[in-house]
């Protein structure tokens, strides 16, 4: 008598339908879910309902964030030693894992470390040792130059205008960078950021502009605790509360010359690579929030009744769920695509980048409010914490490049592959 063989379950991971993935990976991402889940979750609700100028005192729990997470290591050198295709994947295993944790508090990290992976690419060890153990943030926005910093070529400008100088500008002289104005109240780590890489227009003598109408720039990094320093409070806003936003203001802040790693003549390409891999991450935060909010519903729905029976066993539940895992999949996909051809590619470019933040983070809002819309009316309520993940989920809509913008740069950039190299012409 023959015996039926049953079709079993397939193998899954904490983030799902992985395959491959190495000793190495597997340790990584299992550290750090145990860390995303014992000490980022409690922190970042704690930090949720917090006013924000009370939210990032000395003695609050995002300090001790902090502090325990320079203890995992996930500095420049974590990846050191890893070939380019390997050190994109673990990227995202890190980060997506982070972001699983909170949004908010695994953007800090990034930003936070931004200074020192640009101190460390430039190679000068001054400014590597004014970065080691520091939390860092990136000022790359102001209050009236927020999108137009992001725009690479003068032809996307509307014709006849100028590229937008902005309101905090340097000044170089022989011996000195000497800043003036502010920066836009979404810089991430900006009211408690103990140093800065500053991304801004720059005079070198001969004004700000190009003949063609182009901004020249800088990328400086400089301490935050010296004269002429001064920042606003933390924004209060609607989502990633754990994150502190604020404005930092210069006046007359003077750094020697030798602070700038990027300067008029490899400005735009500095700009353009950090920019590409920096972006990444807001790809991979966008898988962590959709799978948090993912399995967050997968587990409502075997718990609550209606109709006589659990959600999970109704049908159109059961669309709802493959529906939103499908997604979960397919926004991890996008994300590892980018990272991948960000660090493998001869030429990355941040357009590209910046279609991947774009196409995950707006997948990653479907999937969250569609796990919420599960909850039912319990699901606006924060005695679940899927409304959270929502709100969180919506700032990143604009957060890092609103959406729109980017896919009108990506677009942009197709339309110049086509005329100038012919893709997609047979």
């Amino acid at each position: 008598m023959n015996t039926p063989q049953h079709v079993p379950l397939p193998v899954v991971g904490l983030s799902g339908f992985e395959a491959n993935m190495s000793e190495e990976e597997g340790g990584a991402q299992a550290a750090l879910h145990r860390f995303a889940a014992d000490v980022m979750r409690p922190i970042a609700r704690e930090l949720d309902l917090m006013p924000a100028d009370q939210a990032y005192l000395p003695e609050s729990p995002f300090w001790q964030f902090h502090q325990e997470a320079f203890k995992l290591g996930l500095g420049p050198e974590a990846l050191a030693g890893l070939d380019p295709a390997a050190a994109a994947r673990m990227e995202g295993i890190v980060v997506e894992e982070l972001a699983w944790g909170d949004a908010g508090l695994a953007v800090s990290v990034g930003a936070g470390g931004m200074p020192l992976v640009m101190a460390h690419a430039s190679g000068n060890q001054e400014l590597i040792d004014m970065c080691n153990g520091k939390l860092g943030c990136w000022g790359a926005t102001q209050p009236d130059r927020g999108s137009d910093g992001l725009i690479l070529y003068g032809a996307e400008r509307h014709p006849g205008s100028r590229g937008n100088k902005g309101n905090l500008q340097a000044t170089f002289t022989d011996s000195e960078i000497i800043f003036n104005g502010q920066t836009s109240a979404w810089v991430s780590n900006g009211p408690v950021a103990q140093v800065a890489l500053l991304d801004l227009v720059a005079d070198y003598g001969d004004g700000f502009f190009e003949e063609n109408g182009d901004t020249y720039g800088c990328n400086v990094i400089l301490p935050l605790d010296i004269k002429g320093v001064s920042r606003g409070k933390p924004l209060e806003k609607m989502g990633k509360r754990s994150l502190p936003q604020g404005e930092i203001y210069f006046d007359n802040v003077r750094v020697p010359r030798r602070f700038a790693i990027a300067t008029r003549d490899d400005y735009a390409l500095k700009h353009a690579q950090a920019w590409a891999h920096a972006g990444t991450s807001m790809s991979h935060i966008s898988t962590g929030v959709a799978r948090a909010a993912f399995e967050m519903a997968l587990t409502y729905v075997h718990e609550r009744r209606q109709g006589g029976a659990l959600l999970a066993e109704h049908q159109l539940t059961q669309y709802r769920i493959g529906l939103i895992g499908t997604k979960v999949e397919a926004i991890r996909a996008m994300a590892r695509h980018v990272a991948e051809y960000t660090r493998c590619s001869p030429r990355p470019h941040p357009y590209f980048t910046a279609s991947g933040k774009a196409f995950c983070s707006s997948e990653m809002l479907t999937v969250v409010n569609e796990s919420l819309q599960l909850f039912g009316g319990v699901g606006l309520t924060r005695e679940f914490p899927i409304e959270k993940l929502l709100r969180d989920a919506r700032a990143m809509q604009i957060e890092d490049g609103e959406n729109y913008v980017l896919i009108m740069h990506y677009g942009y950039l197709l339309s110049q592959l086509h005329q100038q190299e012919n893709w997609g012409r047979n």
